[in-house]
């Protein structure tokens, strides 16, 4: 069959919502995004509206155990800036994330051993307590089923854990002492115990292919992800992965793209790598299905020591700085910014005609 027909027919039926074959994932990630894109802008305003959500990222510690392939904060990158916020610090932040409107704080750690669940769960109950309005995302690792249990109940609303690749000997090669199926059970986990579960993948690691790209986008759609995070490979030169290609902006747009025709009333996220690697990477994933963008809350004297990848794109030397510019970014792609929490559960509560009437 050619591939033009494969194309047509495939699009078609991720608009009608049919579940779609690894060949067909392949050639419309093989093909120009064009008519890709602006079919993912569509169902992108159809289903969760102009609304650019917002949430303040706050980067508490750059203490990691692991030794992950790709990753700056590896354990054995001894060149690393290393920091740990207090938790007086990380309240400040948080105060500052509230201060700016803000309606989510996402905190987010390598699996840093001080930071143990019974200091975590003091955390969150405290924030909640000060701020019980404020949805609050956790990003630090692989747990016990206890453990998230613990943070749930402490208030916790939301559990970041990328799969990074659907492949698992790709996964173990990249991720040594850790298997695919663990971080697969703690997904699993997350969702049984009521998060607000958020997961994704890595575009471009090497030795990654396009039927491995498709195979990510049949596992999030099999999850059913309420929050889908999906950026570039960046190479780290204190990393095995030194020497690598960094992933293609194109063909992370169109795996945006896709994620929004699997999953469309999703939040998708616009990643750092991606602006990193495109100075426009903001609003071209904005474009490609993209509802939500995570503005640095972190203390600015630590952002650059929080280096998952080098040179990361900042909007500026503050949380106020960098908003001003995001709303800037947003209003001249046509978007405006959402307020409050802005939960993918509760997408059909919040009404574009309204917000536009008003």
């Amino acid at each position: 069959m050619p591939q033009t027909i494969i194309f047509d027919d495939a699009l078609a039926g991720l608009l009608a919502q049919e579940q779609p074959s690894q060949e067909q994932l392949v050639c419309l990630l093989g093909a120009t995004g064009g008519d890709l894109i602006a079919a993912a802008d569509r169902v992108r305003q159809q289903h969760v509206g102009d609304a650019v959500w917002l949430r303040g990222l706050i980067e508490f510690s750059s203490y990691c155990h692991h030794n992950c392939c790709y990753c700056g904060l590896r354990s054995g990158n001894k060149k690393a800036g290393r920091y740990r916020l207090s938790p007086a610090e990380i309240l400040a932040a948080v105060q500052q994330v509230v201060a700016a409107g803000l309606g989510t704080v996402v905190l987010q750690s390598g699996e840093d051993a001080w930071w143990t669940t019974a200091r975590l769960v003091e955390l969150v109950q405290e924030i909640k307590k000060q701020y019980p309005q404020l949805a609050i995302t956790l990003s630090v690792g692989e747990r016990s089923y206890a453990d998230y249990a613990a943070l749930r109940q402490a208030g916790a609303d939301r559990y970041l854990l990328r799969f990074e690749t659907s492949n698992p000997e790709l996964y173990a090669k990249l991720h040594p002492g850790t298997t695919l199926a663990q971080r697969l059970d703690c997904l699993y986990h997350l969702q049984q115990l009521g998060y607000e579960v958020g997961s994704g993948c890595l575009v471009g690691l090497p030795g990654q292919t396009l039927a491995d790209l498709a195979n990510d986008l049949l596992l999030i759609r099999r999850l059913r992800l309420p929050m889908v995070g999906i950026g570039p490979f960046i190479p780290h030169p204190e990393t095995p992965l030194a020497g690598a290609t960094a992933g293609d902006v194109p063909l992370t747009l169109k795996m945006l793209a896709l994620t929004r025709l699997l999953l469309p009333a999703s939040n998708i996220p616009v990643t750092t790598a991606l602006a990193t690697l495109d100075g426009g990477g903001r609003q071209n994933g904005w474009h490609a299905g993209a509802n939500v963008v995570m503005p640095n809350a972190t203390p600015s004297v630590y952002w650059q020591q929080y280096e998952l990848y080098p040179d990361k794109a900042q909007l500026g030397d503050s949380l106020q700085y960098s908003l001003a510019t995001l709303v800037e970014q947003i209003t001249a792609a046509g978007r405006y910014v959402g307020q409050g929490p802005g939960s993918a559960l509760a997408r059909k509560e919040y009404n574009h005609a309204e917000h536009t009437a008003q």
